[in-house]
Formats: C-alpha cells, structure tokens, sequence
C-alpha cells in the first residue's frame, strides 16, 4: 500500500540527479546541493562539485542571504501572536526616532514601505558591517523612494529595520533570539550567523573563462536580519516543511498559511509573470503550479527554498558561486519534477463524525440571481460554496460559533455568510455580504434586491 513516506522511484531518483547535474554544468558552480522533501520529510539529496575536497552534502553550510528574511519574519509574527505587537502598528509606536513617518510592521514584512531597495554606499554586501553601526547608516539620510504603501519595492533596509524591532521588544539580540525560539524548537542545528564547519567557501566564476575568484564573508552587522545566515540543505529541507505545515513551538499552522497570502500590490509586470510577496515569502506561478519560498544571494553564494503546498513537495538548492546557476528554476524543476511522476495520493475520504441538522439543511442549491451555487458541508468542518460548473467566485467559510460563518478565501475572504430563517424556524436565504443566495432563481418568497417581477417568469411570444 502506498504511504507518503514511500521512497522516490528510481527514475524519479535518476531525473532529479539528472536535473542538477545539468544546473551545475551549464551554471558553472563549483558547487551544488539539493534536498526534495515530500509528506513532511527529506526523501532525496544529491551533490554536484568541482571544487578540491570532499564534495559538499546537505550538511555542509552555504550562506543563504534573503531566505534570513523568512527567519526575521517567523520572528516578528510570533510576537504578533503573543499579543507584544500588531501588524498595523507603526514601527516608529516601537522605534521612534528613525524617520520612518506611519510604515507599518506589515509593509515592512510585505516590501510595501516605499524604503530602498539597499543602504547607502558601499555596498553592503561586500563590506563589512562595521561601516554600518545604527538604523540610521542603513536607512541613510533619505530612506524612501516611493510613497508608503503604494508599490511593491523590495528593500533590505526594511528587514534591517524588523531585526531591530525584534531586539527591541525581546530585548535579546536578533540572533539569540533566532536561535531560542525557532532554531532550536524545529531542530536547525546547522543554521548559524556565523559559519561552522563544514562550509562551503564563496566563489565568483569569470564570465568569458573557467576561473575562479574568492569573494569576502563580511559579517554585515545590523544589516543581519536582511541576508546573515548560514544554512544547509538538510537544515532548509525542515525549516520547509514547517513553512507548509506550522509547528505549535513556532508559529501555528493558521499563521503560516496567513505568510503565504500575496500582501503586495503588484507590478503590471509582476502580474503577468505570476510573482507576489507574502509576509516574509515570494510566491511564484511555474507552470501551473504555486510556490512560496524564498531566495537568496550573497557574493559567492546562490541559494532557493520552493514548497508547493498543493503537492506537498518542496526543494533546497543551494550553490557557492556569485551568479550563473538560476537556483529559483531549479528548484521549481525539482517540484515539478517529483509531482507530475509521482503525484500525491490524497488521504482517504472519512466522512464527519457528526453534523448539527441546522447546517446540514444548508447543504445543496443555491441560486444568486440566475447564477447556481452548490453549498457543501465538508469533513473539515467548513462549509464550501462554488459555482455549480466553471469558473466564478468560491470560497470555504468557517463556523463562528454563532449560526455565522466567516469566508476564508477570495472574493468572500472575511465575509459574513448569515442563514436567515423565517418565523417558523425553516430557512429563507443565505446573506453573503448583501448578497441574497435563494433555493429557486429570484425566489419571490425571499426578499430579493429590487423585488421581484410580480407576473413571474415566462416566455416571448
């Protein structure tokens, strides 16, 4: 019987192999790691080196540059979750003084601040942090270039900000504070601000020939919390599953898929090639399939975490070259990859251990207008409504507790659904934001906007 713990077919085995092989030859990395997870664990991993030495494995540290802005965003929601915070808050209610006017912690975590997209000069990247003390040498003299709120602009200086913001209400360094409530509880013992053997050393590869550059490992100071960490493969491959799943010691489950929601105003291009931004992760189309995760780059290092939800496979790469290899399409290939070969067997279907009649008897055809609606009662305890066939607005809604529901996705997300019953206790209609869902088209029993024709439905002769 198959289980989602089943190893990986052989062919699929080969063809993720064969996927990376080809990544590090025609990406000219001197080296390459890779780790693909499926139902919550790893279950492949593989290597590709030209570098002197034992060959890098999914326990050898690469830097991971902006996938620490995930690890700063876990961070922050937490303490959203303890009530020390909220989203809308203004940084300055718990920073003052930077010049940061009414930038909420939420469009810091979203890129939607209108702050730069770096610090000033030199680059921080390739210098160390030491050039940069305070907030204000990262922010510089004129931090914004667009007004808040109105544009996706991604901005390393906005996820310095976030890790201080962290220092501040913890009052425990970024790091430590890391370390104690999401390294430690998930296991990440091979994740670290500062590298520990074994690591893999940073390269640039010339373009126009096959050599090699060693680059600087700066420790880049309050700019940390934007792009420090060092990683592994089999290290990421958890902090994966977590992302898909939660973990109660971390973040909940509800919490994570709220991470995942695009909370961007995207560009027209942005639109057309499918990317968004969530809280702390990207959110990318790939041929059909939607993946969140993240990337990151430093000079010397490439990295990519890509999980799709819907297949419950997600992929590592990680590289130790400056550019070449496309650690992004990589990933997605490896996603790809292990879902179309071997797709993922739902679990069986169980029916509801129990149901209310009240709810029950909401169950089946509903009509907004001339529009038909199929409301179903379903096994996790929400309700589903969609069009009867086609495209149209759908959504599930969660029971309040009170003979409400509250929509959980689309059009309707937060959207109150209201049964309204007659007198006698039988059902009129449903009340979905304002919307009048009948049993039969233009019920003329129900109170209908605009009333209904009294001479009824008929033909033209």
């Amino acid at each position: 019987m198959t289980t989602p713990h089943e190893e990986l077919l052989p062919q699929t085995r080969r063809a993720l192999l064969h996927r990376i092989a080809v990544g590090q030859v025609e990406g000219r990395a001197p080296s390459l790691v890779a780790a693909v997870v499926r139902g919550g664990r790893t279950v492949w991993t593989g290597a590709r080196s030209s570098v002197d030495g034992p060959v890098p494995d999914e326990n050898t540290q690469f830097r991971i540059g902006s996938i620490s802005k995930t690890f700063t965003a876990v961070l922050v929601l937490r303490l959203r979750d303890e009530g020390l915070l909220d989203l809308s808050d203004p940084v300055e209610k718990h920073l003052p003084g930077l010049g940061l006017a009414d930038v909420t912690v939420a469009q810091l975590l979203a890129h939607t601040g209108g702050l730069a997209a770096e610090s000033p000069a030199p680059w921080w990247e390739r210098t160390p942090g030491t050039l940069r003390p305070e907030l204000g040498d990262v922010l510089g003299e004129q931090p914004f270039r667009h007004p808040v709120g109105r544009r996706f602009h991604y901005s390393n200086p906005g996820y310095s900000v976030l890790g201080a913001l962290v220092e501040k209400v913890r009052g425990v360094s970024w790091e430590d504070a890391l370390r104690a409530e999401v390294l430690e509880p998930l296991g990440l013992d091979r994740t670290s601000g500062l590298p520990r053997a074994p690591y893999a050393d940073g390269w640039a590869v010339h373009p126009w020939a096959d050599v090699l550059l060693r680059e600087p490992a700066e420790d880049l100071g309050v700019m940390a919390s934007a792009g420090q960490l060092w990683s592994t493969a089999a290290d990421l491959a958890r902090f994966a599953v977590f992302l898909a799943r939660g973990d109660g010691r971390v973040l909940s489950a509800e919490t994570v898929r709220e991470m995942r929601v695009p909370a961007t105003p995207g560009e027209a291009a942005d639109v057309v090639d499918g990317s968004s931004y969530g809280l702390g992760l990207q959110l990318q189309r790939y041929d059909g399939r939607l993946l969140v995760g993240h990337s990151g780059s430093l000079p010397g290092f490439l990295a990519n975490l890509s999980i799709s939800v819907d297949d419950d496979v997600a992929a590592v790469v990680l590289t130790n070259c400056t550019s070449g290899p496309m650690p992004s399409l990589i990933g997605a290939d490896l996603v790809r990859i292990v879902a179309e070969a071997e797709p993922r067997i739902p679990e069986p279907w169980r029916p509801l251990r129990e149901v209310d009649p009240a709810v029950l008897e909401l169950a089946g055809q509903w009509y907004w207008g001339t529009s038909g609606f199929a409301l179903r009662v379903t096994t996790d305890g929400t309700l589903s409504l969609g069009p009867f066939s086609g495209g149209g607005r759908r959504s599930r809604f969660r029971a309040n507790g009170d003979g409400t529901w509250t929509g959980l996705e689309g059009y309707y997300a937060g959207e109150l659904l209201t049964a309204v019953r007659r007198p006698d206790g039988s059902v009129s209609h449903l009340d979905l934001g304002s919307f009048v869902f009948t049993r039969q088209p233009y019920d003329d029993t129900a109170p209908v906007p605009g009333g209904v024709d009294p001479e009824g439905w008929r033909g033209v002769g």
